[in-house]
């Protein structure tokens, strides 16, 4: 019992961290129809400048470590903005021309990240001591418990946001029918340059929150993207809904293959994938 809470625990918190980067790519397709793959590029910014403002400020800083490393990844998601720009370029063109320059990003973004903090990954110099909590007699960490409390949180409020608010209401009208809602005074290009400052967000916050638990390193955006596509498939693209239940799903399947053979982790998520795109090609909630 002890050792099924303690592998749901782990695919738990990993699906909490691999949702905020698949929001914030399935919010960016969404209403843009663009497939980022920058988002691992995104992800691996925030972890290192979140691990590097945490490292000169973070001694000691107790519970205030959250905002100390969510603060500097919400301001690297107006590296967005600049990327939203450059694919403006390409948005008309066959989403090859896309897919290209999104990767170029990522390329572009590892030689950055090389040349900023070097080849090492890098680890908190102090790491939060949290503590511990025991449930049906496994060692849970505290800080595990806040990440997944903050997903949860974040996906309560993108739900809330786009069915809720105006501002969602122009969202999604932007994704049905852009000339329409162009028609009717909605500066889509605002609105692109907000959606995908706040996918660049969630993508950024999620990789500074896997910092304390796991160095930021140059191999993250591909892991990223890697990881982040697969819950894509599965949840469809697009949807919201679909990246929380994919993270899920990741996650734990994830979890599962490493405490069992670590060297199939890969080979099982994709063969989840596989599965659900035999029986759904468009994904579990994505729409034909």
């Amino acid at each position: 019992m002890t050792t099924s809470v303690e592998i749901a625990a782990a695919g738990l918190f990993n699906a909490a961290v691999l949702f905020l980067a698949a929001a914030g790519l399935q919010l960016i397709f969404g209403v843009q129809r663009v497939v980022n793959l920058a988002c691992g590029a995104i992800y691996a910014l925030g972890a290192y400048v979140a691990a590097s403002a945490a490292n000169r400020w973070g001694a000691g800083a107790g519970f205030l470590l959250l905002p100390l490393l969510i603060g500097p990844a919400i301001a690297v998601g107006a590296v967005g903005l600049i990327l939203e720009r450059a694919i403006r370029l390409v948005r008309a063109r066959d989403e090859a021309f896309q897919l290209l320059l999104t990767f170029a990003f990522v390329l572009m973004f590892q030689d950055v990240l090389r040349f900023g903090w070097g080849a090492q990954p890098l680890l908190l110099a102090h790491p939060p001591a949290y503590g511990r909590v025991t449930i049906l007699g496994a060692d849970i960490p505290v800080y595990n418990i806040l990440i997944m409390l903050i997903s949860i949180t974040v996906a309560i409020g993108l739900a809330f946001i786009i069915e809720r608010t105006r501002i969602g209401h122009v969202l999604r009208a932007t994704s049905e029918n852009r000339d329409m809602a162009e028609g009717l005074g909605v500066d889509s290009r605002r609105v692109d340059a907000l959606t995908f400052m706040l996918g660049s967000m969630l993508g950024a916050v999620g990789g500074a929150l896997v910092v304390p638990t796991s160095a930021a390193s140059l191999e993250a955006p591909i892991d990223l993207i890697v990881e982040a596509f697969a819950i894509v498939a599965i949840g469809g693209l697009g949807s919201i809904a679909g990246a929380f239940v994919g993270s899920l799903i990741v996650g734990l399947v994830s979890a599962l293959a490493i405490y069992f053979y670590a060297e199939s982790e890969i080979i099982a998520i994709y063969m989840v994938v596989l599965a659900v795109l035999v029986i759904r090609p468009r994904g579990l909630f994505g729409k034909a």
